[in-house]
């Protein structure tokens, strides 16, 4: 089953940002996260500052245009989510962005260059990137439940 998509861009204009640009990370972590669009852009520049350099990355994460995914996964884990990965390596794809495919609740999705907000079942971002539900799934952070 395709999933329905509602636009929305995190709050990114109400927050007197202005024109297109490669935030994706910044506007999924504030639909689902339930955050303020600059609390999470600046947080997300913050954490790029503690980045430790790899080899082959010629430029720090930014909110704005790319944030690199160990920077995601530590700055998700810090405020309570867990990644459930949907995909080894040489094992194909197995989960696709389709609402029968995916858990209900509050979910931020990795697919192929892309993160979107999902919440339950309904795709939130400033475009549809499901594909038709033909496009694979890397995995997805959940919130962990309060204990």
């Amino acid at each position: 089953m395709t999933m329905t998509y509602q636009h929305d861009d995190g709050g990114r204009a109400a927050a007197g940002f202005r024109g297109q640009t490669g935030d994706c990370v910044t506007r999924a972590i504030a639909i689902a996260a339930e955050l303020p669009y600059a609390e999470i852009y600046a947080a997300l520049n913050e954490a790029a500052l503690r980045e430790r350099p790899r080899a082959g990355r010629r430029k720090r994460s930014s909110a704005r245009t790319g944030v690199q995914i160990p920077t995601i996964r530590r700055y998700l884990a810090s405020i309570g989510w867990r990644w459930v990965p949907t995909m080894q390596i040489g094992s194909g794809c197995k989960v696709h962005l389709r609402a029968d495919e995916l858990p209900s609740g509050l979910l931020i999705v990795s697919v192929s260059r892309h993160v979107v907000a999902v919440i339950d079942g309904v795709v939130h971002d400033t475009h549809d990137p499901t594909r038709d539900g033909t496009r694979c799934v890397y995995g997805y952070y959940t919130r962990e439940p309060v204990r």
